[in-house]
């Protein structure tokens, strides 16, 4: 699991740093900063060459190597002034990493993208340089070509800004290893010494309950999903509260399914390996606490996540089980595939019932339905409450973490009413599947609690071309969004 924690902020000449590559940035159609202009004079001109031939435009995604007898220069495009936002500066830090890795350069340079000398522009530089750092590594034993980039420096700068997104970046890539691993190492019980780990770091109150515990608590849709597997389950809490005993907690809840098979209602075996990764909610909400320990800001926070394996063995839940959940509300049990939202009821009705949450979000790798209908493009979100979602769209396009809001309407809701029970865990089938799955969580959500919930099963992993991503892995995403809705 490697990657850049740490970025220096330097001053004076760069050509003094010692850095093995320097990074500049183009807009498109534009021209050099007068730091670009020094970089250009170090390779005997060859960058203004090969603007004035058409061969370097400045398009975003675009990046050049020249070489100096001492100095290698990366330019990275930037695209259109015009469009120039914070993302632009993050996707050229990930650039300006991702170079340097591939070269096998150590110590990277790289200037104020866009002289952008603001704050948030200093948070995303920093992000882009560490994400763009990041690799999944531990399992490589014999491969003698792996290389990690050990040191990142950033000329003119905003500190704070700076200081910001290596926080936030280093508690990404925590989530992101989590996430990684396989399901016999991001165990519940990994999960729950992560949490002690930040509680820790950060004085915060940590609750972990085991099997039986949270059973006698009456945890039933936890309980339920955990009855399959030897794994032991865990339900943990952390309790951030640096503010005003009068300040309402922010409440973030986390799926952390470490492994699902499916259950019973068992999946195929293809691509089942991918299971893994069904516990990204409960990363993001570990990711998010552990920037809070890093920022020390002043506020209340609670971060929720009930963890469990769903395996299929003597003991497993039924299609056709009645569980009770934390609230009293009783599930019906269609799918044991559909086990997300079981584990969810009992997390947020405890959030629910313990606090008086200012609001609620919730992270989980729901439902196949969202990659459908959003790709691995953005987050399905749903919710109950305008004036956040709003928030919520509005840092979406602050952090470049795309976000789709579908309808909860009533009709909706209705869906999932069972016959035999207050609700089942499926809706219609091949219907709104994405939107059932909310419906069922809305449910256990107390009356009148703003609550949002992300559905993250086409975005927190994959394929995805960004520079700050890692191929194949997990992204991390929504944790920086959700610390911008907070107000970390």
């Amino acid at each position: 699991m490697a990657h850049v924690n740490l970025i220096t902020l330097i001053s004076g000449d760069w050509q003094n740093a010692g850095a093995d590559l320097f990074a500049v940035g183009l807009f498109e159609g534009g021209s050099l900063s007068p730091r670009g202009k020094s970089a250009d004079e170090s390779v005997g001109g060859q960058i203004g060459n090969a603007i004035i031939n058409g061969d370097l435009k400045g398009k975003a995604g675009e990046s050049a190597i020249f070489y100096g007898e001492s100095s290698r220069i990366l330019v990275v495009g930037l695209g259109k002034k015009k469009d120039f936002n914070a993302e632009a500066i993050r996707s050229a830090g990930g650039a300006a990493a991702k170079a340097a890795i591939s070269g096998k350069w150590n110590h990277v340079l790289v200037e104020s993208f866009g002289e952008d000398k603001t704050k948030y522009g200093g948070q995303a530089l920093a992000e882009g340089l560490i994400l763009g750092s990041y690799q999944f590594l531990d399992y490589h034993t014999t491969d003698k070509e792996q290389f990690e980039l050990s040191n990142i420096s950033v000329i003119g700068g905003n500190k704070g800004g700076i200081e910001k997104g290596t926080v936030v970046a280093n508690a990404v890539c925590l989530a992101r290893n989590l996430e990684n691993h396989p399901g016999n190492v991001s165990t519940p019980t990994k999960l729950a010494e992560t949490a002690a780990a930040i509680a820790k770091e950060g004085g915060m109150k940590l609750t972990v309950l085991d099997r039986e515990e949270f059973t006698q608590m009456g945890m039933g849709g936890l309980a339920g999903v955990a009855s399959g597997t030897d794994e032991p389950p865990k339900f943990i809490v952390l309790e951030y509260m640096k503010g005003k005993k009068s300040q309402k907690p922010k409440i973030v809840v986390g799926k952390g399914i470490t492994f699902d098979s499916g259950g019973i209602s068992i999946k195929p075996a293809s691509k089942m390996d991918e299971m893994k990764f069904d516990m990204c909610g409960a990363a993001s909400v570990l990711g998010i606490m552990k920037t809070l320990a890093g920022l020390k800001p002043k506020m209340n926070a609670v971060g929720i996540i009930a963890a469990t394996e769903n395996l299929s063995g003597g003991k497993a839940y039924k299609p056709g089980d009645i569980l009770t959940a934390y609230n009293g509300k009783t599930i019906e049990v269609l799918n044991t595939d559909a086990e997300g939202r079981n584990v969810l009821s009992d997390a947020l009705s405890y959030a629910s019932k313990h606090y008086d949450p200012a609001f609620i979000l919730d992270f989980a790798t729901l439902t196949g339905a969202v990659l459908v209908a959003l790709g691995h493009e953005a987050t399905g979100v749903m919710g109950t409450n305008p004036k956040l979602m709003e928030r919520v769209k509005k840092s979406s396009e602050k952090t470049g973490e795309k976000v789709w809001e579908l309808p909860l309407w009533d009709e909706f809701c209705e869906h999932v009413k069972s016959d035999i029970a207050d609700v089942k865990n499926i809706g219609k089938p091949m219907q709104a599947g994405t939107i059932a799955g909310a419906a069922f969580l809305k449910e256990f959500v107390g009356e009148g609690i703003p609550w949002v919930h992300f559905d993250i099963a086409g975005t927190a992993w994959g394929d995805r071309k960004r520079s700050y991503f890692y191929k194949q892995s997990a992204t991390g995403e929504i944790i920086r969004l959700a610390l911008d809705v907070m107000g970390a």
